[in-house]
């Protein structure tokens, strides 16, 4: 078969690798009836940007399909790509299958080459972000997955075997919920202390939504030393500001990236097999070489004149007066008209008030590794400790029994699961994780309804007629 020149031809390949693989499997599933009487959902995902999406498909390939996903963003405006993110490509190469599960025709790049030709693909060197989007729009008009846009999760409450999710859309029943909300999944951004307090539209969180434009002329603060620090500088620049200052607490500009420098399918799959002082170890020591910047984004500030980099500059105290902003820094007083901190994101649970019932009971990291390590390291201590399912485990035996049918496939997972849930290169192998450990939790959950159904099946396969029996004959 040619190559597909258009979308269309790929979208027919695309249901032709589906038909060739077998998709999708016929249904297995019980309908199940709720607290009133009618049918539920079997699984509810909150979050429908990349991890929710990769879920529904994986789920969807495995034959649970009595399944919608909830996202408060508009359709089309799911995750960061087209809201707070301000790189100019993304950071992941172009050739990563991401969520295509294994299916070539759902491919980034079968979607890129169908429009644009081979020698385009070639010509590229990363992905533009907002091209990224239109590739997940696509990839939902591929997958079909029932996504209720606009609806915000307010709570999320264990009543008997289900879940009742109160939402901005009404009440919704699930057997299973999955959170699959990206960077804040259980908690939100992290804004210092010391930025708090300040008149509005003076400081923001790299995570904020708001329009750059309004940044021309202006004096302006950039904290951070990641590629959100470097994405939301560049972009200031770039819309004219008057003078850009990066301020870095450490030394030096992290450089070197441990994650991607030793990643491999070994890592990606393997890492699950750690022990809890592995996975410890190996996480904690990450967070002393935190993910640098990429080069193209530090060059892309770097060639403004008027940007200016402090290194060795943690924020001591920040104010405001007829001037804007007055900062001090160990060696430099600074004043400025905006502040853009790229803080990043934390464990906050009392930003997260639609799991109050529920972010009590679950074990975290720890809880597992004590407090002589906790201590080391707060911020890695205070993620949950997931099943190897993704599940959450309890803290105290049987006090909620209900997180065993809660799964984090969010950023928050990542010490339990290695980075599969904290970008696109490794979204099907955790995708089909998740969705290998619901498969077995709903079949033992049902095996009554799989036994009855094994006992109560008499179809047969052929007619008792289709080749009579020889009558013998008895001889002397």
């Amino acid at each position: 078969m040619k190559e597909p020149t258009s979308l269309a031809e790929l979208e027919a390949d695309y249901a032709r690798q589906r038909m060739l693989l077998n998709l999708p499997p016929k249904p297995w599933m019980p309908v199940t009836k709720g607290p009133t009487d009618k049918p539920v959902l079997d699984v509810a995902i909150v979050g429908a940007g990349l991890c929710g999406l990769v879920a529904h498909a994986a789920l969807e390939m495995e034959g649970i399909t009595n399944v919608r996903l909830l996202d408060r963003a508009p359709a089309g405006r799911e995750g960061p790509w087209i809201t707070f993110a301000r790189m100019e490509t993304l950071r992941t190469i172009k050739e990563a299958a991401g969520p295509a599960l294994g299916i070539p025709a759902l491919t980034f790049r079968a979607w890129f080459e169908a429009q644009w030709g081979s020698a385009a693909w070639d010509d590229m060197t990363l992905a533009p972000r907002t091209m990224w989007m239109d590739y997940l729009n696509w990839y939902r008009k591929m997958t079909r997955p029932d996504v209720l846009n606009d609806c915000d999760v307010t709570e999320i409450s264990p009543e008997g075997s289900f879940f009742h999710l109160r939402t901005s859309a009404g009440d919704i029943w699930a057997r299973r919920v999955i959170l699959a909300t990206g960077l804040d999944a259980l908690g939100a951004p992290k804004l210092p202390m010391v930025a708090q307090g300040m008149p509005e539209g003076t400081v923001y969180h790299s995570a904020d939504v708001f329009e750059i434009d309004r940044l021309k002329g202006k004096r302006v603060i950039v904290v951070g030393a990641g590629a959100s620090a470097m994405d939301n500088a560049a972009a200031a620049l770039e819309a004219g500001c008057a003078r850009l200052d990066l301020l870095v607490r450490r030394p030096t500009l992290p450089a070197i990236d441990k994650f991607t420098g030793t990643g491999s399918r070994g890592m990606t799959v393997g890492y699950a097999a750690l022990d809890d002082s592995q996975k410890w170890d190996l996480m904690n020591l990450g967070g002393r070489f935190p993910v640098p910047p990429p080069a193209h984004s530090v060059a892309r500030v770097a060639r403004h004149s008027n940007a200016h980099l402090h290194l060795g500059a943690p924020i001591q105290t920040m104010s405001h007066g007829q001037n804007g902003l007055s900062v001090d820094t160990p060696d430099v007083h600074l004043e400025a008209d905006v502040a853009i901190f790229a803080t990043g994101f934390g464990i906050s649970l009392q930003d997260r008030p639609e799991l109050s019932q529920l972010a009590p009971h679950w074990r975290t990291w720890g809880d597992v590794v004590g407090e002589g390590k906790a201590v080391q390291n707060l911020e890695l201590a205070a993620h949950p400790h997931l099943n190897p399912d993704f599940t959450f485990a309890e803290r105290t035996p049987n006090a909620c029994p209900a997180l065993a049918r809660l799964s984090c496939f969010a950023y928050a997972a990542v010490p339990s699961h290695g980075k599969v849930t904290s970008g696109i290169p490794s979204a099907t192998e955790g995708a089909r994780r998740l969705a290998t450990g619901l498969v077995r939790s709903f079949f033992a959950e049902d095996a009554a309804f799989h036994l009855d159904r094994f006992e109560t099946y008499d179809t047969p396969d052929f007619s008792p007629d289709i080749w009579p029996a020889t009558q013998l004959s008895v001889t002397a």
